[in-house]
Protein backbone atom coordinates (compact mmCIF):
# COMPACT_ATOMS: atom_id res chain seq x y z
CA UNK A 1 0.00 0.00 0.00
CA UNK A 2 1.54 3.84 -1.12
CA UNK A 3 2.36 5.79 1.72
CA UNK A 4 0.03 9.25 1.37
CA UNK A 5 2.40 10.40 3.10
CA UNK A 6 4.97 10.09 0.58
CA UNK A 7 2.82 11.03 -2.60
CA UNK A 8 1.38 14.39 -0.80
CA UNK A 9 4.89 15.45 -0.14
CA UNK A 10 5.50 14.96 -4.04
CA UNK A 11 2.68 16.51 -4.93
CA UNK A 12 3.44 19.72 -2.86
CA UNK A 13 7.15 19.42 -4.07
CA UNK A 14 5.88 19.67 -8.36
CA UNK A 15 3.54 22.32 -7.50
CA UNK A 16 6.38 24.39 -5.35
CA UNK A 17 8.49 23.89 -8.35
CA UNK A 18 5.79 24.79 -11.09
CA UNK A 19 5.16 27.68 -9.21
CA UNK A 20 9.14 28.72 -9.08
CA UNK A 21 9.49 28.45 -12.62
CA UNK A 22 6.49 29.88 -13.82
CA UNK A 23 7.53 32.89 -11.93
CA UNK A 24 10.59 32.84 -13.39
CA UNK A 25 9.46 32.52 -16.76
CA UNK A 26 7.26 35.59 -16.20
CA UNK A 27 10.72 37.85 -15.49
CA UNK A 28 12.48 36.50 -18.62
CA UNK A 29 12.36 39.32 -21.09
CA UNK A 30 12.95 38.48 -25.01
CA UNK A 31 15.53 40.57 -26.51
CA UNK A 32 13.67 42.19 -29.62
CA UNK A 33 15.89 40.98 -32.22
CA UNK A 34 16.33 37.74 -30.54
CA UNK A 35 14.70 35.78 -33.80
CA UNK A 36 16.36 37.53 -36.37
CA UNK A 37 19.96 37.01 -34.72
CA UNK A 38 19.03 33.45 -33.85
CA UNK A 39 17.84 32.70 -37.39
CA UNK A 40 21.27 34.28 -38.68
CA UNK A 41 23.27 31.72 -36.32
CA UNK A 42 21.55 29.35 -37.74
CA UNK A 43 21.80 29.89 -41.47
CA UNK A 44 25.39 30.85 -40.69
CA UNK A 45 25.92 26.95 -39.65
CA UNK A 46 24.05 25.59 -42.21
CA UNK A 47 26.31 27.76 -44.97
CA UNK A 48 29.29 26.36 -43.20
CA UNK A 49 27.73 22.82 -42.66
CA UNK A 50 27.08 22.52 -46.92
CA UNK A 51 30.39 24.01 -47.79
CA UNK A 52 32.42 21.75 -45.62
CA UNK A 53 30.25 18.90 -47.41
CA UNK A 54 30.93 20.30 -50.58
CA UNK A 55 34.65 20.30 -49.75
CA UNK A 56 34.79 16.68 -48.60
CA UNK A 57 32.81 15.28 -51.19
CA UNK A 58 35.30 17.27 -53.99
CA UNK A 59 37.87 15.86 -52.11
CA UNK A 60 37.31 12.41 -51.64
CA UNK A 61 36.08 12.28 -55.62
CA UNK A 62 39.78 13.91 -56.77
CA UNK A 63 41.57 11.42 -54.39
CA UNK A 64 39.58 8.63 -56.20
CA UNK A 65 40.09 9.74 -59.48
CA UNK A 66 43.98 10.32 -59.18
CA UNK A 67 43.78 6.61 -57.38
CA UNK A 68 42.09 5.49 -60.51
CA UNK A 69 44.34 7.13 -63.07
CA UNK A 70 47.79 5.52 -60.84
CA UNK A 71 46.09 2.36 -60.64
CA UNK A 72 45.46 2.04 -64.73
CA UNK A 73 48.75 4.00 -65.20
CA UNK A 74 51.25 0.67 -63.18
CA UNK A 75 50.45 -1.37 -66.29
CA UNK A 76 53.60 -3.21 -67.54
CA UNK A 77 55.44 -2.21 -70.26
CA UNK A 78 55.49 -5.88 -71.72
CA UNK A 79 52.79 -6.98 -73.71
CA UNK A 80 51.51 -9.74 -70.82
CA UNK A 81 50.58 -13.39 -71.48
CA UNK A 82 47.74 -12.85 -73.17
CA UNK A 83 49.12 -11.36 -76.27
CA UNK A 84 52.78 -12.65 -76.44
CA UNK A 85 52.03 -15.05 -78.91
CA UNK A 86 52.45 -14.18 -82.47
CA UNK A 87 50.35 -14.83 -85.14
CA UNK A 88 51.74 -18.00 -86.45
CA UNK A 89 51.35 -19.27 -82.87
CA UNK A 90 47.88 -17.90 -82.24
CA UNK A 91 46.95 -19.75 -85.17
CA UNK A 92 48.65 -23.45 -84.17
CA UNK A 93 47.23 -22.53 -80.89
CA UNK A 94 43.60 -22.39 -82.43
CA UNK A 95 44.28 -25.53 -84.77
CA UNK A 96 44.63 -27.99 -81.67
CA UNK A 97 41.42 -26.98 -79.76
CA UNK A 98 38.92 -30.20 -80.20
CA UNK A 99 35.08 -29.34 -80.29
CA UNK A 100 33.35 -32.25 -78.61
CA UNK A 101 30.17 -32.89 -80.48
CA UNK A 102 27.18 -31.64 -78.01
Amino acid sequence: MPDSGGTAAAARTERELREALEALAQGVQAAPDAYRTARGEWLRRERRRRLVLTVLIAVVFTLATLIGLWVLNQTPSDPGVIFSGTGAAVAADRATVTVLPG
